[in-house]
């Protein structure tokens, strides 16, 4: 590049550190503390960041100016740590959503029925009303309790009927029973009989025998 073509550029950098130096002015004339001393919280945030912003900057240009290879040196991690704090303050200033109005219906309702207190004709509706709805609550109770009498009703009536069937099986217990002592005794006359009768039997054989022996004496 020839020095005819430099002579330009060198010229807008003279022009750009002249502005530069006007824009720090204000803050090298003074320390950093002193200034932003009086500033809001919000403020305060931005006049760090954007000084530390300008500071940081400024060494990139150098080291680039002078053939250093800038974004592999920590300051252009600095930097961008630095633009992360300038979306954060960015999100700050940023309104936040206007909530949309919600209406409390029994808020509402209260303040109607105080403000129309005293209004003889709205305080006759609402004792019809009031009264509409205690009949109403009352209709419901008491076919409630009728539809609940007959359950109960039919719940009695079968626990009486189970009873009942649990009763009646008793009787043929008992029938079984005398019959089994009934059959019992049947087979003891006979069992008496049987015995009576081979006794007889076993007479008669010795009768028998005994006078077999008597005639042959």
């Amino acid at each position: 590049m020839e020095a005819a073509d430099l002579l330009p550029l060198l010229e807008q950098l003279d022009d750009n550190i002249d502005d530069l130096e006007e824009a720090l002015k204000p803050i090298l004339d003074s320390s950093v503390v002193a200034t932003s001393k009086k500033l809001p919280v919000l403020d305060k945030a931005k006049f760090h960041v954007l000084v530390t912003y300008a500071l940081e900057s400024l060494i990139f240009s150098y080291l680039r100016l002078h053939g250093v290879n800038a974004k592999e040196h920590s300051v252009f991690r600095e930097l961008i740590r630095v633009k992360q704090y300038f979306a954060k303050i960015t999100a700050l200033e940023t309104e936040p959503e206007k909530r949309t109005l919600t209406l409390d219906k029994q808020a509402a309702s209260r303040f109607i029925k105080h403000g129309l207190a005293g209004n003889d004709k709205f305080d006759l509706e609402r004792k019809e009303q009031e009264a509409k709805e205690k009949a109403r609550a009352q209709l419901k109770a008491s076919l409630l309790a009728k539809k609940a009498d007959p359950a109960q009703k039919s719940g009695n009536s079968d626990s009486e009927a189970g009873e009942d069937d649990d009763a009646k099986p008793a009787k043929p217990a008992v029938k079984t029973q005398e019959k089994r002592n009934k059959r019992r005794e049947k087979q003891k006359k006979k069992i008496s009989k049987e015995e009576h009768t081979e006794g007889k039997k076993e007479r008669r054989k010795k009768k028998d025998e005994m006078r077999k022996a008597k005639k042959l004496k």
